[in-house]
């Protein structure tokens, strides 16, 4: 097998990782697929190159298969949310969030070390929780880190990541905000009262999210991967972030139903706990150094986003 045009792809079966194999695949890539269960992911993306056995390990047989690879594309992780209805971050299951991206990402890093060939470049996956819980202050990817849990599991993830470029490997580092997907995450659970014309607001209301809609996330992750000059961190996120008010009022517009009944913060505290701050505050992030880049947003205001999405 010629390996000028194989990848690396880690969670390819999640939301964003399985329209990026079928992306990778149109642009010509071979895609090798690391997954916990190969047969699941071989029926799921059928047309890899190969499925290969892996798991968030320091090092393991998988490792071999890096070699000679001309990229990996590491989007593997445990949900952090699982839903949003009635999961709370136990000290279980923060610990599998924390580990699964931490001891993953330094596993993957320390197979490049290994390998006789390395891959030209590593695409990891990190997110705009890296900046912690804010106001409306703009951040951009020289911003400081927040203190928070999200926060904490994003540095130390980024921090493994980063070790490839000690071993000559090109990395970026794609700060992902909240991908507008009406199969799963946010938006899907934003959309059940609209649908049922309860949808409102999520109290405080004036909290910023930053999104961003799965085509311009799929067209990132290529850039990253092919344009050289992309390195560091990269806030892949709409330039136009919306506090929540509006996000719900335009979300409203678009699938026809009022926004107009209010969630208190207070029953998200009692439902969710901790993991309520992922819908209670926010981040207004901007995509600073994809703009100094020339990157072209596909989808930059959120009402033509949702309404490709959903009409």
């Amino acid at each position: 097998m010629s390996t000028s045009k194989r990848i690396i792809l880690t969670g390819a079966t999640g939301l964003i990782g399985t329209r990026l194999f079928a992306a990778l695949r149109e642009r010509g890539y071979e895609v090798v697929i690391f997954s916990r269960n190969p047969s699941r992911a071989r029926a799921a993306l059928p047309g890899a190159a190969e499925y290969v056995t892996w798991s968030p390990a320091e090092s393991g047989p998988w490792a071999s298969a890096i070699d000679g690879a001309h990229a990996i594309i590491h989007m593997a992780g445990a949900p952090i949310t699982q839903g949003l209805i009635g999961v709370r971050w136990t000290p279980e299951y923060k610990r599998e969030i924390r580990d699964s991206r931490v001891i993953g990402t330094r596993g993957i890093v320390n197979a490049i070390a290994a390998a006789t060939h390395r891959p030209a470049v590593l695409v990891s996956a990190s997110a705009i929780g890296y900046y912690g819980y804010s106001d409306d202050t703009p951040l951009d990817e020289s911003s400081p880190p927040g203190r928070d849990f999200v926060a904490e599991v994003c540095v130390a993830w980024e921090r493994e990541a980063v070790r490839a470029e000690e071993y000559g490997v090109r990395t970026a580092l794609i700060r992902t905000g909240i991908v507008l997907d009406t199969e799963g995450g946010a938006l899907a659970q934003l959309l059940l009262p609209f649908r049922l014309r309860t949808g409102g607001p999520i109290m405080p209301g004036s909290q910023y999210y930053s999104w961003i809609h799965p085509d311009d996330e799929i067209a990132i992750l290529l850039m990253a991967l092919e344009d050289e000059r992309v390195r560091g961190p990269i806030n892949a996120t709409a330039p136009t972030p919306e506090t929540n008010r509006d996000f719900c009022t335009i979300l409203g517009q678009v699938v026809g139903s009022p926004s107009w009944l209010a969630v208190p913060e207070i029953a998200l505290r009692i439902a969710l706990g901790e993991m309520a701050d992922l819908v209670t505050k926010g981040q207004r992030v901007l995509p600073k150094r994809l703009q100094e880049l020339g990157y072209t947003f596909r989808y930059p205001t959120l009402k033509p986003a949702l309404e490709d999405l959903l009409t």
